[in-house]
């Protein structure tokens, strides 16, 4: 039963930070776009930067904890 307990606490704590980061992306997007008077973009380019950035953040937290 202790196992079950840690694995749903690791996965609520990771979901909370993982919402958190996401709504602080967006809020700093929105701040910038406010600033330049323009709509929030997102080009293709930096759509792949974005996501091989979280891949590689994934892998690192992964790895955390293994030798």
């Amino acid at each position: 039963m202790t196992d079950k307990n840690w694995k749903t606490k690791t996965i609520i704590i990771g979901t909370v930070i993982g919402a958190i980061a996401g709504a602080a992306s967006a809020f700093l997007l929105v701040k910038r776009a406010e600033s330049e008077n323009s709509q929030p973009k997102l080009s293709p380019g930096e759509g792949i930067q974005v996501g091989l950035g979280v891949l590689g953040l994934m892998r690192l937290i992964s790895g955390i904890g293994s030798d």
